[in-house]
């Protein structure tokens, strides 16, 4: 069966929105690597390829539902912070407003008994535990280096260590 055109529409919006989180990693991608920090420049870097997937992960959940993807215009994200902890709490509200997102087209397949669709969110609903942890232990390590240019330094060393998954 078919997913409903609501869900469809619900879907293609969080699409968009994932591209709208790809396009804010990048922008504090860049900022990062304007300020000097390599490391963090990395860290965001590898989260706007991540944010991509997901939003290629939920074009080819509609594909494969026979549901038409549909791309809306991205708003221009912020493209300055006044510092790398800025970045990671704004990363960090940015992903909890994501949470609720896919919590709320959860909420809609389980008012529609959309199975598939709860299966596949449940990948989602995992993986922003995990988003949500990693910005919040980087919120951490640079509120410890607070005021120490060394322990900084330290930080950003620790933030390039990231790799792709």
């Amino acid at each position: 069966t078919m997913i409903s055109k609501k869900m469809a529409k619900a879907i293609n919006a969080q699409i968009n929105r994932e591209f709208y989180s790809a396009f804010l990693y990048l922008a504090m991608a860049n900022d990062a690597m304007d300020k000097g920090f390599k490391g963090a420049s990395n860290w965001f870097t590898i989260q706007f390829k991540e944010e991509q997937e997901h939003a290629m992960k939920f074009a080819a959940y509609l594909q494969d539902q026979g549901a038409k993807v549909e791309l809306a215009a991205l708003a221009a994200p912020k493209t300055e912070w006044k510092d790398l902890l800025a970045m990671f709490q704004e990363a960090l509200s940015h992903e909890k407003k994501v949470t609720a997102w896919i919590c709320e087209i959860n909420d809609l397949a389980i008012a529609e008994k959309d199975y598939a669709t709860q299966n596949m969110l449940r990948w989602f609903i995992d993986e922003q535990v995990e988003e949500e942890a990693s910005a919040t232990d980087a919120i951490w390590m640079l509120e410890m280096s607070a005021g120490s240019k060394g322990a900084l330094f330290m930080a950003d060393k620790t933030l390039g260590k990231r790799k792709d998954d």
